[in-house]
């Protein structure tokens, strides 16, 4: 039994063997209904890796008498799909027993394989349970989604993480014994991944045996397992997620929790020049006028990082990180340029105004490119009052509303100061 893997061993065999997901598995929760209600039914069950996903579809496959066929969407194509169908038909024809069709990683597979299945689904032939990491209203067909019930599983707590080391320990590794340092790394370290935390664990007890070692410490922990304490996912919702959270951390202005996200991601193998790029990002975005310092810093910071690497180079981030969170913030460039966006890819191709236009030949000059031009320079204030620099037949949008905040508060001044002169030459005009 000891070449079976942990993590397969002590996969539970009832529904009450279950650790965790009590908002879906406790007494009247949706998924313990759907178990007791006698008829299964099509389901995507969402969640990150390790936190039971295949083990619910299995034990819904017995719960139901059913035959369970399982496809891994990273490891089978259409041929897989055919073979499944036609084993699902002929174990109805030979007993009549319902089928339940697991599909792993079914983002994976995309939308012509996704669909191929939309038919037996719809006919009964199996139940369909997919199992994603990903989000499957972006990953999964709307067909296939409109006819499954969507299940979100959590990632598991420390306290479920805790107990099923227990488990492990009391039923499986003959009693090995554990610091309480090395629990709390080895829990951490899973970042509510079962899975990974049977599979650290693994590990771990077979160098104390090597070792003839009964009880686990730190040290222990940090010589055989290494990097594989990292608690990052570097793809999927985790690390989409963590740099939201980053993100909107320096826009709500908190240096701390901004640099405990950053650190976060350094910590889990997140990529710097990637953190480095958001951070560019977000000065232009959130920052903008209000304080053109902070995109120069950040841009600053990227190219210290380029020629330092990692770990000088991060210090420079972690600094872009913590100004860009105490800065001045403001949107208004970033909505201006959307605004500019949505205007421009709506509206007609306009001509440019023959005063704007350049006039580099004779020909050019007789039709008049630039002559009703002025001369902003030559003007006073160096502003030519009430003259139009858009197309004809476009007013004046005012996109750009610059905040009270920062640099902007100035920048709001002059452009008021502007459109005073703006008004006194069109009055000038009129008398």
């Amino acid at each position: 039994m000891t070449s079976i893997p942990l993590a397969e061993r002590l996969r539970p065999r009832t529904l009450d063997e279950v650790i965790g997901q009590q908002h879906l598995l406790a007494s009247g929760k949706p998924m313990r209904v759907a178990f007791e209600s006698g008829e299964p039914h099509s389901m995507i069950l969402w969640g990150p890796p390790g936190v039971g996903k295949t083990t619910l579809a299995r034990l819904m496959a017995d719960g139901f008498d059913a035959e369970f066929i399982a496809l891994s969407a990273v490891l089978s194509g259409v041929k897989d799909i055919r073979e499944a169908v036609e084993r699902a038909q002929v174990i109805r024809a030979n007993s009549g027993r319902r089928t339940i069709l697991f599909v792993d990683e079914v983002h994976r597979f995309n939308k012509s394989q996704q669909d191929a299945f939309l038919p037996h689904v719809e006919s009964g032939l199996f139940t369909f349970i997919g199992a994603t990491t990903e989000n499957p209203s972006f990953e999964v067909n709307s067909a296939l989604l409109s006819r499954a019930s969507v299940y979100v599983l959590k990632s598991l707590s420390d306290d479920d993480l805790g107990i099923l080391l227990e488990r492990a320990c009391d039923n499986e590794l003959g009693g090995l014994m554990f610091t309480v340092d090395a629990k709390s790394i080895l829990v951490a370290s899973a970042d509510g991944d079962g899975r990974k935390l049977l599979n650290n664990l693994e590990i771990v007890s077979h160098a104390a045996q090597a070792k003839d070692q009964k009880e686990v410490d730190a040290a222990l922990l940090a010589e055989c397992l290494g990097d594989a304490l990292r608690r990052f996912d570097k793809g999927g919702d985790a690390f989409y997620d963590q740099i939201s959270a980053l993100h909107k951390s320096v826009r709500g202005s908190n240096p701390d929790a901004a640099l405990y996200w950053f650190v976060r991601m350094l910590d889990g193998g997140a990529d710097p020049r990637y953190l480095a790029r958001r951070i560019i990002r977000m000065a232009s975005e959130d920052i903008g006028l209000a304080d053109p310092r902070a995109l120069r810093l950040a841009l600053d910071a990227t190219e210290t990082y380029e020629r330092l690497g990692t770990p000088e180079g991060e210090l420079a981030l972690a600094q872009a990180v913590i100004y860009l969170a105490c800065a001045a913030k403001s949107n208004a460039v970033y909505k201006a340029y959307n605004a500019a966006r949505a205007f421009v890819s709506k509206d007609k191709s306009r001509p440019v105004p023959e005063h704007l236009r350049n006039a580099p030949t004779k020909l050019m000059k007789e039709l008049g490119y630039g002559k009703l031009y002025r001369y902003a320079h030559d003007e006073p204030d160096a502003y030519a009052a009430d003259e139009t620099y858009l197309p004809d037949g476009i007013a004046e949008p005012h996109w750009y509303a610059p905040t009270p905040r920062g640099l902007e508060g100035k920048i709001a001044e002059k452009l008021a100061y502007l459109a005073s002169l703006d008004q006194a030459a069109r009055k000038n005009k009129k008398n």
